[in-house]
């Protein structure tokens, strides 16, 4: 693929700072009220894999979509979304931006450009192989970013939506985060490539593999991809090989998981690392970092208050949001 994309200034590495703080932020404090039982459902955590969202949507615009899973968090509030409204979906809360209906495992907020968050492996493919291709037919230069894991490239929708949106040249960028687990299943247990991205050769489209621990690196891979896809090139499939530090949902053992594989993945943690080499590289001052670090948390604990205290949806929201009215059985 030719370079398209210049390299981050300041502000762009500051933002990815940001944002990824915010993440790792809401996610430990989402999962310090399950384990306390203030909150209760499924939560399936990104630590570990901020970078691979965050690098991602920093070249999106507010009318791009995004398609996510139900380990979905991170390119939620990547793609903009208000952590109030989300913080009440996650909670079932009316002021959620589903009404509470949704829950964390499908959120939808289209005014910020999230399409779609699902619950079944591999089914937001062709979902974002279908908004693709109505950015085409209506002739805006929009970009569908569709993000899935590496067990759902071992899914027919995978194979199908890749081949469909290379004959057509449709505006998707499929982004595999890579977190090595299908489930409880290592990679290579069940995947017959070591690299997901060599499966782009079958469908005549690019296939890039990057760094996820490397937030420029997955920065400069996501800009190149996501401008070719701008200029009515075609799409990309983009693995991002990161990690997930917390199992595959809460309360998860990680039995399966070699424990000196997961010590060293933490103590290797990209966001503390990235927050070094902004020091490092004169980016940035401990003290302006802290400043960011202080506001997200403040952000966090002031949504998740908001969340905990909003209102539940009222019985008369049982019926709205449907396909069709109730239709009475004579």
């Amino acid at each position: 693929m030719t370079t398209h994309t210049a390299e981050p200034d300041a502000e762009v590495l500051l933002e990815l700072f940001t944002d990824a703080t915010r993440i790792k932020l809401f996610d430990e404090k989402y999962r310090a009220l399950m384990k306390a039982g203030h909150i209760g459902g499924m939560y399936y955590s990104p630590r570990g894999q901020e970078f691979a969202a965050v690098s991602v949507a920093q070249h999106l615009r507010t009318d791009d979509y995004v398609v996510t899973i139900y380990r979905g968090l991170h390119d939620q509030i990547a793609k903009g979304v208000p952590l109030r409204e989300l913080w009440a979906e996650y909670l079932g809360k009316a002021a959620g931006t589903c009404k509470g209906k949704g829950g964390p495992m499908h959120v939808t907020a289209p005014d910020h450009g999230l399409m779609v968050t699902t619950g079944v492996v591999g089914s937001g493919l062709p979902i974002a192989t279908g908004l693709g291709l109505s950015a085409q037919l209506r002739g805006t230069d929009q970009v569908t970013v569709c993000n899935f894991g590496d067990g759902a490239s071992n899914i027919g929708a995978f194979h199908e939506s890749l081949n469909l949106a290379s004959v057509w040249q449709l505006p998707v960028v499929f982004v595999c985060q890579n977190n090595q687990f299908a489930e409880y299943t290592p990679l290579l247990e069940g995947t017959s490539v070591r690299h997901i991205a060599d499966r782009a050769a079958g469908y005549s489209m690019p296939g890039v593999t990057v760094d996820g621990e490397d937030p420029v690196a997955v920065w400069r891979a996501a800009g190149e991809a996501i401008d070719r896809a701008r200029r009515g090139e075609g799409p990309t499939l983009l693995e991002v090989d990161t990690f997930r530090y917390h199992g595959h949902v809460m309360g998860d053992m990680q039995k399966y998981m070699p424990k000196e594989l997961l010590e060293a993945k933490m103590a290797a943690d990209p966001v503390p690392r990235f927050r070094a080499r902004l020091i490092a590289d004169g980016i940035s001052a401990e003290a302006d970092l802290r400043a960011i670090e202080d506001r997200a948390e403040a952000e966090v604990e002031d949504a998740a208050d908001f969340a905990l205290h909003a209102e539940l949806p009222d019985v008369s929201e049982l019926m709205t949001d449907v396909y069709a009215p109730e239709v009475a059985v004579r």
